[in-house]
């Protein structure tokens, strides 16, 4: 995986629901590909101290290993089914969700509400990335074998 994960974020997102966010953050494509990136920047580290937390440790570390196990990779998850049809890490990134939101509302100046709806439209789409990084890991023959395996970076 030479794409860092907030590339294969953005990829997924794909230009029309870059658009959709541009929109309603009320900036130009750039301006909301660095709000995404930052959001995705985020939530990984959200999740990674949520991962290092004794009170939701095991949840994440579950919803990892069902990520990590998912077979097929979880296709289309961005448009149609959304949330519901996440599981556990749906579940776990919406909790983180609020939380993300507020920092990067906090470093753009842009309104938390706002940067909320464009971080929830980012959850399954943040979902779907794992998801696929997972199948890719599995393919070429070796399980992610962390957190950080999954959303780059190293972990260990």
């Amino acid at each position: 995986m030479s794409e860092s994960f907030e590339d294969d974020v953005l990829n997924e997102l794909g230009d029309d629901r870059l658009q959709e966010i541009a929109g309603l953050l009320g900036t130009d494509a750039a301006g909301a590909r660095d709000v995404v990136s930052g959001s995705v920047a985020q939530l990984s580290g959200e999740l990674r101290e949520a991962a290092a937390e004794p009170s939701s440790a095991d949840e994440v570390h579950a919803a990892f290993a069902e990520v990590a196990s998912a077979e097929p990779p979880l296709q289309g998850v961005a448009g149609f089914g959304g949330l519901a049809a996440g599981g556990l890490m749906a579940g776990v990134l919406g909790k983180l969700a609020r939380p993300a939101a507020n920092a990067i509302a906090k470093r753009t100046g842009i309104p938390a509400a706002t940067v909320t709806r464009a971080v929830d439209i980012l959850i399954p789409v943040v979902l779907a990335a794992l998801t696929k990084r997972a199948a890719a890991k599995k393919t070429g023959g070796k399980a992610a074998d962390g957190l950080g395996d999954l959303l780059g970076g190293d972990r260990r």
